[in-house]
C-alpha cells in the first residue's frame, strides 16, 4: 500500500515539473497514460484531445491495440471515451458484454482487442472539457471510489498543465496550443511508421525508441520524428 501512495505522490510531481514555460504535450499525455495503467490495474490507456474545431483526435495509446480500439471509437462516433467527452462527467463500463446495446459497434471491437471493462474520465477545467483518458481492464470490474478520485485529479494536473501557457484564458491561443500538439501526433505517428519499417519492430517498440532519443538529447518529440521522417535520424540510431 506504501509503495503505490509513494509512486502515486511520484506521478503528481513528475505532472507538475510540466508547469514550465515549455513542455512536451504529447509526452506529458503518453506518461500519464503509462502512470494510469500502473497505478490502477488497468490493460492499456488512451488519451483524446479535441481540436480547434472540437472533434476528438487521438493523443496518446500505451499499446497497439488500445489505439486500434481508441480510432474505431472515433471513426465511428461512439464509445465511453465520446459519452465522457460529451457529458463532462466519468463513465464507468464494468462489463462490456452488457453495454452492447449501448454501443452495438465499439463493444464486439474491443472485446476481440481483449477489453471487459472500461473507465473514460474527462480532462476538464472550468468546466470546459478538452478531452478524455480511457482506462480499459481485460477482467469485469470497477475502479474503486479511491482509485477514480485519483485517476480524475492525475487527468486534472495533466489538463492544468496543458492550458497554462502564459494566456490560458485566451481562447484562441489555447486552440492554437491544441492543434499544434495535435498536428505533432501526426508526425510522430508518421516517425513510428518509418522506425517500425527499417528496424522490424513494433509500433510500440518504436514510440519507446523515438520518446528515450528526444529525452537524452533534450529535444521536442515532433522535432525528432520530423528528422525521423526526413530521414536525418535513422532506427538504428534510436534503437541502439
Amino acid at each position: 500500500m506504501q509503495q503505490a501512495e509513494d509512486r502515486l505522490a511520484q506521478t503528481f510531481v513528475e505532472l507538475a515539473d510540466s508547469l514550465v514555460e515549455s513542455f512536451d504535450v504529447v509526452d506529458l499525455l503518453a506518461r500519464l497514460g503509462e502512470r494510469c495503467v500502473e497505478l490502477f490495474d488497468a490493460a492499456a490507456a488512451g488519451l483524446l484531445l479535441a481540436d480547434g474545431q472540437g472533434a476528438l483526435r487521438l493523443m496518446a495509446a500505451t499499446s497497439e491495440a488500445m489505439e486500434i480500439v481508441e480510432l474505431f471509437q472515433l471513426q465511428n462516433a461512439e464509445g465511453p471515451c465520446l459519452d465522457c467527452y460529451d457529458s463532462g462527467a466519468p463513465v464507468q463500463v464494468e462489463d462490456m458484454a452488457g453495454a452492447a446495446d449501448r454501443w452495438p459497434l465499439f463493444v464486439p471491437v474491443a472485446s476481440e482487442a481483449g477489453f471487459r471493462s472500461a473507465h473514460a474520465l474527462p480532462l476538464r477545467l472550468r468546466g470546459r472539457v478538452l478531452g478524455a483518458l480511457n482506462l480499459f481492464r481485460t477482467a469485469p470490474g470497477h475502479l474503486a471510489p479511491g482509485q477514480v478520485a485519483a485517476a480524475q485529479a492525475l487527468a486534472d494536473v495533466a489538463t492544468i498543465a496543458i492550458v497554462q501557457h502564459r494566456a490560458a484564458h485566451d481562447a484562441q491561443e489555447l486552440a492554437d496550443q491544441l492543434q499544434l500538439a495535435l498536428d505533432s501526433r501526426v508526425v510522430i505517428e508518421q516517425a513510428k511508421g518509418v522506425i517500425a519499417e527499417q528496424a522490424g519492430v513494433a509500433m510500440d517498440e518504436a514510440f519507446a525508441g523515438l520518446r528515450a532519443h528526444a529525452r537524452r538529447h533534450r529535444r521536442r518529440l515532433a522535432e525528432v520524428a520530423h528528422d525521423v521522417v526526413e530521414r536525418r535520424i535513422r532506427a538504428a540510431e534510436l534503437l541502439g
